[in-house]
Order: structure tokens, then C-alpha cells, then sequence
């Protein structure tokens, strides 16, 4: 009789490799804040993109046999396209508004897609996602505050970073299904180099071996995050991990007032918060709409 191979449901391993993920991605964020002040965002973005192209290496061969086609072809270039105007506002934020504010801000992505996947990609929207959904964008209310603060450059760029990474994932979303992961992520960082080229070169300015050295560092670090991140999915489900990047809130707003001398602000961990609570919740619907499936789906979208 065959053995069955039974998915690997390691809870502990999963939690750990998630903190990981999450210690890497406070890593970014750091060094970026420490080296915005001194580079061009649009440098500083191609520079950490540029310098982390050594990492594709082990990556070079599934790449080179993947023989994509003229429309796979354009839609990479689209999401690298996307994904390099992201890149450039998520630098320019950095560099303006509180480290903590960033971290809470990025968590919208999610919640784009899940409304973008229903705009352009036939998602239903239950009303309990729906619900998640607004309590989401109430919790981006409490952050910004509008009517009582002045609404920042650097919290508007956030904005717009949350749209420009949810398209980006959308369109990887339906990449994935057509070439395997290697060759996604690969594609991504070659076509968002490529396309901050034009920008680095408009703004460009000497950077310092420092400054190259520190960006190299960026990349090492978000390439181990992403490798981390992919584990913690492999050993539970993302019912289990979601809530632990939390975490990565926390250890923000401990970076900046340790070492940035930002104040802890209460509004963005209570909004931050909001948003987290509602994004594990429509991560945890999806788990159960996927449980609910009894026939299998030969094609799955891959996570």
C-alpha cells in the first residue's frame, strides 16, 4: 500500500520561523530609516534591488527554463513596473514619517487584494469580509487622524504604497499559477531593477561604500525574511502565523524610540491593530472557504 504524504503541520516551527520573518522585515525597515536621510529615494530603492540581484543565482536555472511567453513577458514587466513606484514611495515614506507608522500602514496590502481579487479577479465578498474590509480602513482613520493632524507627504505615499503592492501581488497571483515560484521571484526583482534604472538615474548622487554596504545588508536581510516567511507557511497554516506579525508593530515602535527617538504613539498601535485583527480574519475565512472544498483543485493558487 502507498504512504500518503500527509502536509507537515508543525505549529511551534511555524510561529518561530514567522518571528524570524518578522526580526528580518524590523532589519529593512531599520537600515532604510538609517540611510534614507542621506540617498534619493529612487536611488536607494534601485541600489537595494541592484545589489540583491547576487541573490538570484541559485535561481538562474529554473529562470532560464522557463520560456515564457509574450504575455508573461508583459505582465511581469506591469507588476515591476507597479511594484518599482511602490518601492520608491515606501523609501520616500520611510525617510518622513515614523518607523512604527510605516509597519502599521504596510499591513493595508492585504486588504486591497482582497478587494482588488474581487474587482478583477471574480472573488466573491462575503459580508463578514466585507465587515473586515471597513474595519480596516477604520483603523487607517485612527492612524491618520484626518481633521485632527495634518495628513503627512509621507502618510499619503503610504497610501499609495498599500495600492501599488496589493496590484503587485494580484498580478503574481496569476502568474503563479503559469511558472513556478523561483521564476516569480526572480522575474520580480530583475523587472523592478530594470525599472528604477530611470528614476535612480534622474536623482543620482555618489552613494558611500557605507551606504552601498548598508543596502547590501537590506537585501540580505529581505531576501532571508521572504525564505523565512515561505518556511513558517510550509509548517502551519497562515491561520497560525498571521497574528504573530503583529509582532513586527511592536518591535517597529521599539526601533524608533530606541533608536530613532520617534515617540511610541498610541493611535498607530491601536489603528495598526485594527487593520492586523481584520486582515487574520479574512485570512482566516479563506482557510475555512478552503477547507469547505470537497473536490481538489487540480490548478490551486499557489500562496
Amino acid at each position: 500500500m502507498a504512504e500518503v504524504s500527509l502536509p507537515v503541520n508543525r505549529p511551534l516551527a511555524g510561529v518561530a520561523w514567522m518571528l524570524a520573518a518578522g526580526l528580518c522585515f524590523v532589519g529593512v525597515n531599520g537600515i532604510v530609516k538609517y540611510v534614507g536621510h542621506g540617498i534619493p529615494a529612487a536611488e536607494a530603492a534601485f541600489l537595494r534591488y541592484a545589489l540583491g540581484l547576487v541573490f538570484l543565482l541559485p535561481m538562474l536555472r529554473p529562470l532560464m527554463n522557463a520560456q515564457l511567453s509574450r504575455r508573461a513577458l508583459a505582465l511581469f514587466s506591469l507588476r515591476g513596473l507597479v511594484h518599482a513606484l511602490g518601492v520608491i514611495l515606501w523609501f520616500y515614506a520611510m525617510a518622513r514619517i515614523p518607523i512604527a507608522e510605516v509597519t502599521a500602514m504596510n499591513y493595508l496590502s492585504p486588504v486591497y487584494v482582497t478587494i482588488g481579487a474581487a474587482l478583477f479577479l471574480g472573488e466573491k465578498l462575503a459580508a463578514r469580509r466585507i465587515g473586515a474590509v471597513i474595519a480596516a480602513l477604520l483603523g487607517v482613520l485612527v492612524i491618520l487622524r484626518p481633521g485632527i493632524q495634518q495628513i503627512s507627504h509621507g502618510q499619503m505615499a503610504m497610501l499609495a504604497v498599500a495600492v501599488f503592492f496589493a496590484a503587485s501581488y494580484l498580478i503574481a497571483k496569476r502568474m503563479s499559477d503559469e511558472v513556478s515560484p523561483p521564476v516569480v521571484v526572480a522575474m520580480l526583482s530583475i523587472t523592478v531593477t530594470i525599472g528604477l534604472a530611470p528614476f535612480a538615474i534622474a536623482v543620482w548622487e555618489p552613494p558611500s561604500l557605507s551606504e552601498m554596504g548598508w543596502l547590501l545588508l537590506v537585501a540580505g536581510f529581505a531576501t532571508a525574511g521572504h525564505l523565512a516567511m515561505t518556511q513558517a507557511f510550509r509548517m502551519a497554516p497562515v491561520t497560525v502565523t498571521q497574528p504573530v506579525t503583529f509582532l513586527q508593530l511592536i518591535w517597529a515602535t521599539l526601533l524608533g524610540v530606541f533608536l530613532f527617538n520617534e515617540p511610541a504613539d498610541a493611535y498607530v498601535m491601536l489603528g495598526g491593530g485594527i487593520i492586523i485583527a481584520a486582515v487574520s480574519f479574512i485570512t482566516w475565512r479563506e482557510a475555512v472557504v478552503r477547507r469547505r472544498q470537497v473536490t481538489p483543485v487540480v490548478n490551486e493558487m499557489k500562496g
